[in-house]
């Protein structure tokens, strides 16, 4: 099929939830995709923060590879092996005592949703059920996670939601304070909003929330499907702001660009789930597990997370060269990096791709650049420029 068969096919078949470019993508290496007629692209999304290997990663293949080739899927009713070894790895690098595994971030934050509701039940009584969330937070389209969900353009058409929810605006501790009541069982908050903005939290703001938290017998749900494994130069997000969270929510790179999912929790919340309570049909497969072994094992490495972190330096240094004409803002965390403007970034992102470059917004004004984390020096500065000979094209607006 030609590029323009499978849009028309894609028109007339898929119910239509995404507005998608043209180009029609087969094949990638390393940093790069290409499309149906050959032409190259230089990866700034990674797939939404998701490849963080890039793309036809030699040792996840053969991971894949060989796994599929012994067991794909049983299902959550027997034992398997990567999923095991897999919840081990997860439980030796965090504050957690267990991990419940799923599909998704969205699934992932269901059942976060869903155990601080029974924790808050069965430890502090039937009124302990309400949730504090935050302006420009994201958590995922199902009616639980969209209910966590601030931005009204995803939740007004859904109405009404799960019940219970409270928001307050980002980084205002005061705020959560004055909004805390007996009935609170719950705070959940990105450390980094990604689809928000790339607004990072503050220092105080985090550190303040988990103080709070502790005097008022709340749990602090820390959602880093976005921002975690890696993406920020530290395995865990949270790790720069010196506290631990009591559930953590993670997906997108884990397992390479397989679905996968996992609510990470402490014994204080787990011992509270029965048999019955969650499930998964497809959570935990030997398949996915096995790959998000290699993903973890790698991203998890020092030496990895410090090329990290010097190579986000670096992107940072060449993007304030930029022409600041119409941009307000550069905020970043490790390789998750936004740039606000004062005008709509839409034309910005079609001009980029048109000479290669894919990168995707976080918002109708602001640019995110989340490229694989192997990505080089070299390779974020090419992208640079090429973003610097896009830039005139916002002036006609």
């Amino acid at each position: 099929m030609n590029p323009e068969e499978v849009q028309e096919a894609e028109n007339d078949l898929l119910v239509p939830t995404y507005k998608r470019p043209s180009p029609v993508f087969v094949h990638g290496e390393g940093v790069f995709l290409f499309d149906s007629t050959g032409k190259k692209y230089l990866d700034f999304a990674s797939g939404i923060a998701v490849t963080a290997l890039g793309h036809s990663d030699s040792e996840w293949i053969s991971a894949v590879v060989d796994q599929a080739q012994k067991l794909t899927h049983v299902s959550n009713l027997f034992h398997t092996i990567p999923h095991v070894e897999l919840a081990q790895r997860l439980v030796a690098s965090s504050f957690a005592d267990r991990v419940f595994f799923s599909n998704s971030g969205t699934e992932a934050n269901e059942a976060a949703f869903k155990f601080a509701r029974k924790w808050g039940r069965m430890k502090h009584g039937a009124e302990k059920t309400d949730i504090i969330a935050f302006t420009n937070g994201f958590h995922g389209r199902t009616y639980g996670a969209l209910s966590l969900t601030h931005k009204s353009k995803y939740r007004e058409p859904f109405l009404p939601l799960v019940a219970g929810v409270t928001f307050v605006p980002f980084n205002d501790l005061d705020a959560v304070h004055r909004a805390v009541t007996s009935r609170t069982c719950a705070v959940i908050v990105e450390p980094i909003q990604g689809e928000g903005g790339v607004h990072p939290a503050s220092t105080t703001f985090l550190q303040g929330l988990r103080s709070l938290c502790n005097e008022q017998e709340v749990l602090l749900i820390l959602d880093e499907i976005q921002c975690g494994l890696g993406r920020t130069g530290y395995l865990w997000a949270h790790e720069a702001y010196g506290i631990t969270p009591d559930i953590m929510t993670l997906a997108k790179p884990l397992a390479g660009g397989l679905p996968i999912g996992a609510t990470l929790v402490t014994e204080g919340v787990s011992n509270l789930i029965e048999v019955g309570d969650h499930g998964c049909t497809f959570g935990a497969g030997p398949l996915v597990c096995r790959a998000a072994q290699v993903v973890f094992d790698r991203v998890s490495q020092p030496s990895f997370l410090e090329a990290v972190r010097s190579n986000a330096e670096s992107l940072i240094q060449a993007l304030q060269s930029l022409p600041t004409h119409h941009i307000g803002e550069v905020r970043s965390a490790g390789l998750l990096v936004g740039i606000e403007f004062d005008v709509p970034v839409q034309p910005l992102l079609q001009s980029a791709m048109e000479r290669g470059l894919i990168v995707i917004s976080a918002g109708e004004n602001v640019l995110r650049i989340c490229p694989p984390l192997i990505i080089s020096p070299v390779q974020l500065a090419n992208g640079v420029e090429i973003l610097r000979e896009c830039l005139p094209g916002l002036e006609t607006q």
